[in-house]
């Protein structure tokens, strides 16, 4: 009875710890249960007090007005498109330039590094008038290339590898080269598959950055064909005389889609993409 108290004890201890994380989760939970409920309503419904807890039968006439005011499917293709390309090219931009700083030695690598941390600490809302600029000047605006060609080179993608592969031991490097690879086949068939969980985890925050970003296209982008879904989104309030908000809130639900598939797809890589990252010495 006595070894028994003790345990009892600390059992108990744990308890308030437990309802404040589940209170804490259920708080985080809430606003994204409203958005699910919310779009299966009518228009009229959604702000309704007390809020509704239970599917109504809305969603198909909100999803059809939403296709109607901004083509839907075009602006989903459009902004997959534009993160998937975006994404995988800085990856491979990440993946070199991280390489490159972390294997190589060549003259002024310490200054060029310096410089491309510097760039961390530049407000993204300082850049946008010279490269609007640029852009206007190679007459890319209102295409794909000038929303895609400013996000393939991170700074923070790149940093993020080359402190990943500096832990990468140089023997083995080298005894794929004693055995006759060039650096390009080491970097596929030896870096790459290390690497797998690191540019799992990198490319989840590469397409959220992606998939999410708003400003720029909003400034790039002057035909309606074109717009990502966040700009298209942004174009429904204040066009009529009421805001749709069955439209805007279906919009919003379906943005979250393709970042929950791709979580999903690569959530072991991730997390132990992150495990890695927190046990290096």
């Amino acid at each position: 009875m006595n070894r028994q108290g003790p345990g009892r004890l600390r059992k108990l201890r744990g308890w308030p710890l437990t309802f404040l994380l589940a209170g804490l989760t259920g708080l985080s939970i809430a606003p994204f249960y409203w958005l699910l409920i919310s779009i299966t309503r009518k228009d009229t419904e959604i702000f309704d007090w007390p809020p509704h807890l239970l599917p109504g039968g809305g969603l198909g006439e909100n999803l059809h007005r939403l296709d109607q005011r901004i083509g839907l499917l075009r602006v989903l293709g459009n902004s997959l498109l534009v993160a998937g390309i975006q994404t995988a090219g800085a990856l491979v931009v990440a993946l070199l330039a991280g390489y490159a700083f972390a294997k190589f030695r060549f003259r002024g690598r310490t200054l060029l590094f310096a410089l491309l941390l510097s760039t961390l600490v530049v407000p993204e809302q300082v850049m946008l008038v010279p490269l609007f600029k640029m852009m206007m000047s190679f007459g890319l605006l209102d295409s794909y290339q000038a929303i895609i060609l400013p996000g393939l080179c991170v700074p923070f993608a790149v940093f993020l590898m080359r402190q990943s592969l500096s832990s990468l031991p140089d023997e083995l490097l080298d005894a794929a080269r004693v055995d006759g690879a060039g650096e390009f086949r080491v970097l596929w068939s030896v870096v790459v598959p290390v690497m797998r969980p690191v540019l799992a985890a990198l490319s989840i925050f590469l397409f959220l950055g992606s998939w999410n970003q708003f400003v720029w296209p909003l400034i790039a982008l002057r035909s309606p064909d074109m717009h990502t879904l966040p700009v298209a989104l942004a174009t429904l309030y204040g066009n009529q005389a009421t805001t749709d908000y069955g439209a805007i809130l279906s919009g919003t639900a379906l943005s979250t889609l393709p970042l929950m598939v791709l979580f999903l797809v690569l959530q072991r890589q991730f997390i132990s993409g992150l495990l890695a990252g927190a046990t290096k010495g």
